[in-house]
């Protein structure tokens, strides 16, 4: 008659507490470094990484889009939040640099008056937020003009 092998007995472990999040990187200016995804979720994790006044500045912008796009849609994407009437088809985006918040509106050269900052791509324009210089009424303005255009798709 053969002989059947016990099982060894498992050591009783340890639990272990649960990991915490790590804190995401900043990048070179102090842009936080997000995973790429989609929703509120990323979105809020990237403005929640932002350093120092520029955090408030984003806290900002997100409120008055939300507000004045219901339904608005949000992703990250290249370390970036976007924001759209449709997933993928996206209106503006932010980006965080040492001295100011960029905004990109990505028709923004048909947009009354047209955002000061002008890029390579000739429908595209920018919009530098630098610390206590944010004109609410005119951003608010350009966002809700911007949504009557078709977003850029990406």
């Amino acid at each position: 008659m053969a002989k059947v092998a016990k099982k060894p007995a498992k050591k009783a472990t340890t639990p272990r507490p649960p990991k915490k999040a790590a804190k995401p990187k900043l990048l070179s200016g102090g842009n936080p470094q997000i995973a790429k995804g989609y929703g509120d979720a990323p979105v809020q994790a990237y403005i929640a990484a932002v350093p120092d006044w520029r955090r408030d500045v984003c806290k900002q912008l997100d409120k008055i889009i939300s507000k004045a796009v219901p339904g608005v849609k949000k992703a990250v994407k290249w370390n970036s939040p976007f924001y759209g009437k449709i997933e993928n088809a996206w209106f503006l985006s932010l980006h965080v640099f040492t001295r100011y918040v960029k905004v990109a509106f990505f028709n923004g050269a048909s947009l009354k008056p047209p955002p000061p900052g002008t890029s390579k791509q000739a429908r595209v324009r920018y919009y530098d937020i630098y610390e206590g210089a944010f004109d609410e009424t005119q951003f608010t303005a350009w966002v809700k003009q911007t949504t009557k255009f078709p977003g850029e798709k990406m």
